[in-house]
């Protein structure tokens, strides 16, 4: 979309509305995974750092805890190994290289993420703008958050051991290559097919795409940085009805060992969980016009 075309108002009113629109789609995407069937193979995790240095590729890690201070796990699934490492070269030869930006989460991760300040706040402010500058109802806000990140173990594949987040980074320059927007962009620009980014991050995102589907891995429709293979995920949006191998897991990381989440279904963060944040952060932000008005039910 040339936005130097549009009218500031339209372009607005267009935005607003494609966000809602692929934030519902991924909200009804996750209720969907909830309920496909997982068979855990028990296959262990392998520490891609380790891979890579073995196998003398140049990948990028990211650095600095992963949430409240916790260190990052960089583990794939052992049967995923060799298809990192293909892709990782492939990106090498182009001239790229490939920045992990997360991968394996635990529970108390995947619960932090989504209470962080640098999600929650972010998200927040776009369920204000959705709503036209009111503050949203706890569940609007409980939903958008669900579809950014997954709320129940069955349906994050980060702790499958399955998924990757990614950078991609000019091999000459150490640059970051444009997709629209960087690693962790929350907005209308966020979904990998979003209209509102430049037809060079449009190509990019597409080069990135095909390179990751060359060694089987998925890209993830709603955010342009995430990829996975093997798990719910892939079987779903595939349609091969086949069950999933690899489904949430616990992880040892001084052998890589794994063993099945019990209750992987049961929510990360409750309805009353959100709530109780939403209050806190606008208490937390004064100054800002969301703080300024009176806390209500939004429109949604």
């Amino acid at each position: 979309m040339n936005t130097d075309l549009v009218p500031q108002s339209l372009d607005e009113k267009a935005r607003r509305v494609y966000w809602t629109q692929q934030m519902d789609e991924a909200y009804a995407f996750m209720q969907a995974i909830r309920s496909y069937p997982v068979n855990e193979c028990g296959e262990k995790c392998i520490c891609m750092r380790d891979v890579a240095a073995s196998e003398e590729i140049e990948v990028s890690f990211a650095e600095g805890p992963q949430v409240n201070g916790l260190p990052r796990l960089f583990y794939l699934r052992e049967g995923l190994i060799g298809a990192f490492i293909a892709a990782a070269w492939e990106m090498n030869e182009y001239g790229w290289i490939m920045r992990i930006e997360d991968a394996f989460r635990t529970r108390e991760m995947q619960r932090g993420n989504t209470l962080s300040e640098r999600v929650f706040d972010v998200v927040l402010r776009k369920c204000v703008w959705e709503c036209g500058d009111r503050i949203p109802s706890a569940d609007l806000l409980f939903r958008r958050l669900s579809a950014l990140i997954a709320n129940c173990p069955k349906v994050g594949t980060h702790m499958s051991g399955t998924a990757m987040d990614i950078s991609v980074l000019d091999r000459d320059t150490g640059g970051e290559i444009d997709r629209g927007g960087p690693y962790l962009e929350l907005s209308e620009l966020t979904p990998m097919h979003s209209p509102f980014v430049s037809a060079a991050a449009h190509v990019n995102r597409r080069a990135i795409g095909d390179l990751m589907a060359r060694h089987g891995f998925l890209a993830y429709p709603w955010e342009f940085w995430h990829y996975n293979q093997g798990d719910a995920y892939a079987e779903y949006l595939q349609q091969t009805g086949n069950t999933a191998r690899y489904g949430a897991v616990n992880l040892d990381e001084e052998d890589g060992a794994v063993d099945p989440i019990r209750r992987p279904t049961r929510l990360l963060n409750t309805r009353e969980t959100i709530e109780r944040a939403l209050r806190a952060a606008i208490e937390r932000q004064p100054t800002t016009c969301i703080a300024r008005r009176k806390l209500r039910g939004g429109e949604r």
